[in-house]
Formats: C-alpha cells, sequence, structure tokens
C-alpha cells in the first residue's frame, strides 16, 4: 500500500481535502500542494471549486462528485485510483463527508485496500464550537435536523436528555422554525449559541436561552442569513435539592407499593417532573442504601 507522502502525492492515494468555509487566507499550503499535483480532483460542484482553484491559479481536472451521483461515480474513481492516479476529494466548503459527499467514495477505498490520506482544515462544526462558550469536551454532531415540523420535533425528543452539547447545521429559511421547536421541546431556557458566516466578512456569534435567542433572531432578518451552526448546551440533570418536597414525599409513598420505575413514573406524572429525574434521584437514593447496608 502506498503511504502519503510529505508534501508530495502519492499514486493511487485519495486525499480528503478541506477548503475554506469563507476566508479563502485559511486555505493550507499543504492543501494547494496536494490540489496542485494530484491526477483528479472530485468535487461537489465543478463550478464552485473552478473559482477557488483560479484564485489560486491551480489547473487541474475536475470531476463531479456530489450527492446525487457518488454510488454510481465512485466505481470509476476507484478504478483510477487502481490504476496508479491520485485524487483529491473537495467539497463545496470546509471538510468532506461532515454532511456533504464522500462517504461512499471513502468507504469503497478503504475496502479495496487503497490509501485514503485525510487532510487537516476548516470544518463550520468545530470553528463554530471553540468560539460558543459551551463545553467542548464531549459533543455530538447532529448535522440538519428534519425539514418538517413532526420529525425536527420528534428527533429534538430523542436528544432532550442527551448531556453533551448539540452540534446542529441550520438554513436561513428554517431556523426560526428549529429554534422554536427547541424552545418547545428542549425548554425555553436551553442555552443556543448561533454562529453565522464564519470566517467571513458578516460574521457573528450571538448566545442566549434559546426563547431569548429566537426573539434576537426575529428582530433583524439578516441575522437568520447565511451559512448557519446552533451550539446547543447539553442537559443538565436537576440537583437533588431542586426536586420540591412535595414530589419526594410523593415518591416515598409510592415505592411502598410499586416497582422503584412506575413509582418515580406515577409521582411525576402527579406533580409534572420529569420523571427520568426523578428515577434517577430514587435509584441513586436506592444505590446509597444498598452500599450502607454492605
Amino acid at each position: 500500500m502506498n503511504q502519503p507522502g510529505n508534501g508530495v502525492v502519492s499514486a493511487s492515494t485519495l486525499y480528503v481535502v478541506p477548503t475554506p468555509i469563507g476566508n479563502l487566507g485559511d486555505m493550507t499550503p499543504r492543501a494547494l500542494t496536494v490540489l496542485k499535483n494530484v491526477d483528479l480532483i472530485a468535487a461537489e460542484d465543478t463550478r464552485h471549486t473552478g473559482l477557488l482553484l483560479q484564485h489560486f491559479a491551480i489547473s487541474t481536472r475536475l470531476f463531479a462528485l456530489h450527492d446525487h451521483n457518488e454510488q454510481q461515480k465512485a466505481h470509476q474513481l476507484l478504478i483510477k485510483l487502481q490504476h496508479g492516479q491520485s485524487i483529491a476529494l473537495v467539497c463545496d466548503a470546509g471538510t468532506p463527508l461532515i454532511n456533504d459527499p464522500g462517504y461512499h467514495l471513502v468507504r469503497r477505498c478503504r475496502e479495496a485496500g487503497l490509501c485514503v490520506a485525510p487532510l487537516a482544515g476548516p470544518c463550520a462544526a468545530i470553528v463554530a464550537l471553540s468560539a460558543a462558550g459551551i463545553a467542548s469536551n464531549r459533543f455530538c454532531y447532529e448535522g440538519f435536523l428534519p425539514a418538517k415540523t413532526k420529525s425536527r420535533k420528534d428527533r429534538l425528543h430523542t436528544l432532550t436528555e442527551e448531556p453533551r452539547t448539540l452540534i446542529f447545521y441550520e438554513a436561513p429559511h428554517r431556523v426560526l422554525e428549529s429554534l422554536q421547536d427547541m424552545a418547545t421541546v428542549l425548554g425555553a431556557q436551553r442555552y443556543v449559541v448561533l454562529a453565522r458566516e464564519l470566517t467571513k466578512t458578516w460574521e457573528s456569534i450571538y448566545g442566549a436561552p434559546v426563547a431569548e435567542l429566537l426573539a434576537w433572531v426575529q428582530i433583524d432578518e439578516m441575522r437568520r442569513r447565511g451559512e448557519i451552526v446552533l451550539i446547543v448546551e447539553g442537559y443538565k440533570s436537576p440537583a437533588t435539592d431542586a426536586l420540591p418536597a412535595p414530589v419526594l414525599r410523593t415518591l416515598a409513598l409510592l415505592q411502598k407499593d410499586l416497582p422503584l420505575r412506575k413509582a418515580a413514573a406515577l409521582a411525576a406524572e402527579i406533580h409534572g417532573v420529569k420523571k427520568n429525574a426523578l428515577y434517577r434521584y430514587a435509584l441513586d437514593r436506592q444505590n446509597a442504601v444498598s452500599s450502607t447496608e454492605k
């Protein structure tokens, strides 16, 4: 198997090449070297990438590879790689495969034993996270939320108690609806950062409880234009002392005659609190008692 060279491209190698998300100054020297020296560039949009290449005076041939043709065209590129050609994979902006085409090609290459060489570079999700001021030690990338309201709310419901920071991409024409659904499903006080037009002239990064953020976006149409990333603070379990005393008394009474999970669910329904939070409290108390008895 060929190994990627140091500054010079290698035969039968697929290079995954990130490109700037806005500021062309973010193009790395290695990315330029690869794009200039590979035999072919597989691009999500050849017209868009053509402008980028023109700016850097790169004349490498382009090959269209996008969501609608990737599974069919991946085989053609695989054959070229197997015959010794080197290929760079790029998307319109940022790192390929991150909500962009390329997965099928990379998978086919790895299955065929071909070298896939990833380059470091821009990614809007990570750029936004780095400036959000929200916990970044554990996070999960969720891409775009569904376009339809019910499906979007259903997805958000599955993430209601996700403790990791959540990262979403969103389109300008849907951002208001998505923020409204977040306020409804996750709660009006869930902290969200909206980052738009990152690294570009009109870059803005603004965070607030989601209900306040929604109002802020509604004031000015400009605040929902461009490429948008939403960074959502993860779920935080309520402290034990945050559960009202009447709730805990009801739970204690129900536990005398019901299994723990059922008692927690019923107490939560009676008092209108989150059943999972109440169940975790009861489970922690039960475990604490068991440890003491041992």
